[in-house]
């Protein structure tokens, strides 16, 4: 398939750096890694993993309870 679409986006600086040395690790590049969410994205008809709230503990959780009381 000819690649004949432009992606562009902008994050900072240091996801991305951190971004291609993962990816380099695997010998893809950023535009590999990019490529492969996308189309697993639409082979799986979603997000490719599994999307939560990030939860505190449960220290943490008791103490904003009882906040709330």
């Amino acid at each position: 398939m000819a690649r004949s679409a432009n992606l562009h986006m902008r994050i900072d600086p240091e996801t991305k750096q951190g971004a291609e040395q993962l990816f380099s690790s695997f010998g893809i590049t950023m535009t590999d890694a990019v490529m492969m969410f996308l189309r697993q994205s639409l082979m799986v008809g979603g997000l490719p993993f599994e999307m939560r709230q990030p939860r505190d503990n449960a220290e943490t959780e008791a103490a904003i309870d009882a906040d709330k009381d």
